[in-house]
């Protein structure tokens, strides 16, 4: 449905503050997680069920959820300010107007809902760069996590004392940034249909935001149902990998896709440890990281197939829509109203599995690790 006119005024508030409240739950919830399975929080008890389930000192809990909330509400004010005096002296009548607007874009960036309060979404914004880099900005914030965002506060002049988990998201990001403004405006800078029209500043903002919003942001300045083959391709590639752990973006995460790049970088050079920034990097991370990107692509796979089952769609449509899905993008190539019920039953299914599955999944695995007293006699298969 269109956000801008199908729900009303009560409606779209009912909407952000549930963008805002998930995204907080979800933040808080992955920051926890990965704060415990890291050892970093005091154990109080432990009880076994089907999985364990670790209760934590209520100062540790506190302070991080505090941390939490306050980071968010300093961001998103921040970025309501910034886009409120845009729109109020470029396309509002009144201050009122201006600050809904500003507001519920701030927080659906941040939380990387990429939802928006016109029917074209922001292709009205496409070449406007006071409200497409705030937005920018809050979306790559939200996305990053928690704990970076911490660490890059204390640490910020000091890269060299930053955490391995802060260095491969930092890089990570970044590179995986510049290659997607590269390749979108590389791509589609003749494409009629969405830059090609357009003149070369505005091709510019476009493309920034062309290659930020893939990494689950959602928010769309160009119409992607025009968008090329070769641009939907690298686009599988960065939705795919989202953003980083711990914070309002989906994807397997940039670390788990950092790591396995290192794990096949030691296997080509012959090393038998993996290491990141003069750190060994132990094997049942590796394992981790391998379970939630292989589990990542069969559940995708599963969902593609579902789909084409049950339409007549392209497959390259259909796996953007699954891959967007799973992810949590919100990123469509124009077809998610038309498809039939089962098919958008099997998105939302994805999505729910994209964004709590892979959080819950890593941490299940890191939480259950179980050392043997013995090691089996070893013997190497043919790979390959």
């Amino acid at each position: 449905m269109d956000t801008a006119t199908y729900w009303s005024p009560f409606g779209q508030v009912v909407i952000m503050l549930l963008i805002q409240v998930g995204g907080f739950g979800i933040m808080t919830m992955a920051t926890l997680l990965g704060l415990l399975v890291g050892g970093r929080l005091r154990l109080k008890s432990s009880l076994v069920a089907q999985t364990e389930t670790h209760s934590l000192n209520l100062g540790d809990v506190r302070h991080v959820v505090r941390r939490v909330a306050v980071t968010m509400v300093i961001f998103e004010a921040v970025i309501a300010l910034v886009l409120t005096a845009r729109f109020r002296a470029r396309y509002e009548d009144t201050w009122g107007q201006a600050l809904w607007q500003g507001l519920f874009h701030s927080v659906s960036a941040f939380n990387n809902a990429g939802f928006a309060l016109h029917s074209d979404n922001l292709i009205g914004f496409v070449a406007d760069a006071w409200v497409m880099f705030p937005i920018c900005v809050a979306v790559i914030a939200g996305g990053i996590g928690f704990p970076v965002l911490f660490e890059l506060r204390r640490r910020w002049r000091t890269p060299r004392l930053w955490t391995v988990h802060t260095r491969i998201t930092v890089y990570g990001s970044t590179a995986l940034l510049v290659v997607g403004i590269v390749a979108f405006l590389a791509l589609e800078w003749a494409n009629p249909g969405t830059l090609g029209r357009l003149s070369p500043w505005a091709k510019v903002v476009a493309g920034v935001t062309g290659g930020v919003m893939p990494r689950t942001a959602g928010f769309n300045s160009v119409d992607y149902g025009q968008i090329t083959p070769e641009t939907m391709a690298v686009n599988y590639a960065l939705m795919f990998i989202g953003g980083g752990s711990a914070g309002t973006a989906g994807g397997i995460k940039v670390t788990t896709f950092i790591v396995l790049a290192y794990v096949i970088w030691s296997e080509v050079r012959g090393e038998r440890d993996t290491t990141i920034a003069h750190r060994s990097i132990g094997s049942g991370t590796l394992r981790q990281a391998l379970t939630v990107a292989l589990l990542g692509i069969a559940v995708i796979a599963i969902g593609t197939m579902i789909i084409l089952l049950v339409t007549d769609l392209a497959l390259d449509v259909v796996l953007f829509e699954s891959i967007s899905a799973f992810a949590t993008v919100g990123l469509s190539a124009g077809i998610t109203a038309d498809l039939p019920a089962s098919a958008q039953i099997t998105l939302m299914l994805l999505m729910y599995v994209g964004r709590v599955g892979t959080i819950t999944v890593a941490s299940a695995l890191a939480l259950k690790t179980r050392h043997h007293h013995y090691h089996l006699p070893e013997e190497r298969p043919a790979v390959g």
